[in-house]
């Protein structure tokens, strides 16, 4: 699962440590989900290679007449992941 401050934990209140557990859960399940939709080998993988191949990439936003354009890196070997992932999250 994901790291957490350790300034934050435990914080001596039981709303704020519930806050934390319940987000750090929502993310988690959130990142699988985004996994497994953007392709079958990541259904198994750990959350470090989820967040290195599909989350954390080297990416340009520009605008241009209020379109938003995401200028991925070329020649990127999880172009297809990504991909699979766009169109499967905006379904219509």
């Amino acid at each position: 699962m994901y790291e957490i401050e350790p300034t934050h934990l435990p914080s001596g209140q039981f709303a704020a440590n519930a806050a934390w557990l319940t987000l750090a859960a929502i993310t988690h399940n959130l990142t699988r989900a985004a996994a497994t939709l953007a392709a079958p080998a990541l259904n198994s993988a750990r959350a470090a290679t989820i967040r290195t191949r599909i989350i954390n990439i080297a990416a340009r936003l520009s605008s241009h007449t209020r379109a938003i354009t995401l200028h991925l890196p070329q020649q990127w070997p999880w172009q297809q992941a990504w991909d699979d992932l766009s169109i499967a999250v905006h379904a219509t």
